[in-house]
């Protein structure tokens, strides 16, 4: 469809921006529900947000994706909170209603719709490594799921500081891993993304529990690799991100969301880049 004067424009807002899939998915979704929208993406560092959001005002912005180091800063930005994400205490959804920007979470869905390809939630023991922003929604959504969670993290004041806000579980150090109940484990660190690092141990992953790693870039992070080593059963970021993506596009055009066709496009940039490389 091309572009014109009544094109709505959604973007995501991150930095570095590095190789976002963000676009691709979205883009492929609008032309596959024959949507007269573009969504792009703008590499916006810290000191900038503030600005951006002016911008976004200014520009009328249909909808924007708010991605690290973003999700918990742009919160003092908005108009207005849905319950979740004021639950949350983290963002990565804005929407436009009327004149106000709404701030929303779909991160918990996306996690938890990816941990439930492998597993269900409910009564098990959930691990998140990491303490930011993502680390909140995944926490948050495994909890309403029925899980029993703790937060491992390398500072452990800011996961003590999460559960004490959600009220959720244990908090701990990253070390700690290796003696907790652990059935499902949840990466929210960018350790590993375009690296071959883990945050943590080949020997401290359980054996038999389920390891999603929210870092998508490579698609078969180091932690992955160990886990299946441990026999372990893996979820990849793509899904999360995927899932995440869906709602985002549910909650402005109120569509039933391609699935499979931002599942494709993800993998198609994932080759565009690679060929650029």
């Amino acid at each position: 469809m091309p572009i014109g004067p009544r094109t709505q424009l959604c973007a995501v807002l991150l930095h570095p921006a590095g190789h976002t899939r963000s676009p691709a998915m979205h883009n492929a979704a609008f032309a596959a529900l024959d949507l007269d929208a573009v969504y792009l993406a703008f590499d916006v560092p810290p000191a900038a947000l503030g600005a951006a959001i002016v911008g976004a005002r200014g520009l009328a912005i249909r909808q924007l994706a708010i991605s690290i180091p973003h999700k918990e800063s742009v919160l003092a930005h908005l108009d207005e909170l849905d319950d979740t994400a004021r639950q949350i205490g983290a963002v990565n959804t804005v929407t436009r209603r009327a004149d106000r920007l709404v701030g929303s979470n779909t991160d918990w869905i996306g996690a938890v719709q990816a941990i439930e390809r492998e597993t269900p939630l409910s009564g098990r023991d959930v691990v998140i490594l990491g303490a930011g922003g993502t680390a909140r929604a995944v926490a948050w959504g495994a909890r309403e799921r029925g899980a029993r969670v703790a937060v491992l993290n390398r500072t452990p004041g800011r996961a003590e500081q999460l559960v004490r806000q959600l009220g959720i579980g244990h908090a701990g150090t990253l070390d700690e891993l290796p003696a907790m109940p652990c059935d499902i484990l949840v990466n929210t660190t960018s350790v590993g993304l375009r690296s071959d690092a883990s945050p943590i141990r080949a020997d401290a992953i359980p054996p038999g529990s389920v390891v999603l790693d929210a870092v998508y870039e490579p698609a078969r992070t180091r932690l992955l690799r160990d886990a299946e080593a441990r026999g372990a059963r893996t979820v990849e970021g793509k899904w999360m991100l995927v899932y995440q993506a869906a709602e985002q596009l549910r909650l402005w055009s109120e569509c039933e969301p391609p699935i499979g066709v931002m599942a494709d496009a993800f993998d198609a940039a994932a080759d565009a880049f690679d060929a650029d490389a």
